[in-house]
């Protein structure tokens, strides 16, 4: 649920009220969280024979991180925006992302380095988001956004077998794609810790 910060909605004596914790975007988080054990499954049963539960794992992944988009629209449309949700969705596409990446590497179809590269710097912020939490939920940037559609496009494109479709030369294309999401995953991960130090020697002046 890519968000931006937003202020809640004044009751009517003027006080700002905030919202549950336990309202609709949140849940379809957690239900995209719980997705992908099910889509990791699916992907290793098929075991690279790129029959229906391959095609059915590559359709799963769509529709769940899909519901990024969809969580943060309704949050953002009802004033149902909450710090759990703005650290829920990025550890929701985390864990989506990273299950299709481990099991694309366990069949043989990435190169593991790919995949650890993109890892810890997942995890790395993740957790830096967790060591900073009581300064706050530090929201995705905007090329956190971009890194995690493009990460999204080039594990979708890894996922659903089109090389038998369309041949071999898929491959190069999907090569090139995950190949932008490496690069942006890195550079967006710099800039993060880069911004984030930033804001703390700034807060560090003023205080």
């Amino acid at each position: 649920m890519s968000v931006h910060d937003t202020p809640p909605p004044a009751s009517a004596k003027g006080t700002p009220q905030r919202a549950s914790n336990w309202n609709v975007p949140n849940i379809i988080t957690v239900v995209r969280i719980l997705l992908a054990p099910l889509f990791v499954w699916m992907l290793l049963a098929d075991a690279g024979d790129d029959g229906w539960l391959r095609w059915a794992a590559a359709v799963l992944f769509v529709i769940a991180i899909a519901t990024d988009g969809v969580d943060g629209a309704i949050a953002r449309r009802n004033n149902l925006v909450t710090e759990l949700g703005k650290l829920l969705d990025p550890i929701a596409d985390k864990v989506l992302t990273g299950g299709a990446l481990v099991a694309l590497s366990i069949l043989g179809e990435l190169p593991w380095w790919v995949t650890i590269v993109i890892l810890v710097r997942e995890i790395g912020i993740t957790v830096y988001r967790f060591v900073v939490i009581r300064q706050g939920v530090i929201a995705a940037s905007r090329g956190g956004k971009i890194k995690t559609i493009v990460q999204s496009v080039a594990i979708s494109l890894a996922l659903f077998p089109l090389w038998t479709l369309f041949g071999d030369w898929v491959y190069w294309v999907n090569g090139i794609v995950m190949t932008a999401a490496v690069i942006l995953t890195v550079v967006t991960g710099v800039d993060y810790l880069w911004q984030a130090w930033k804001g703390r020697r700034a807060k560090r002046a003023v205080s």
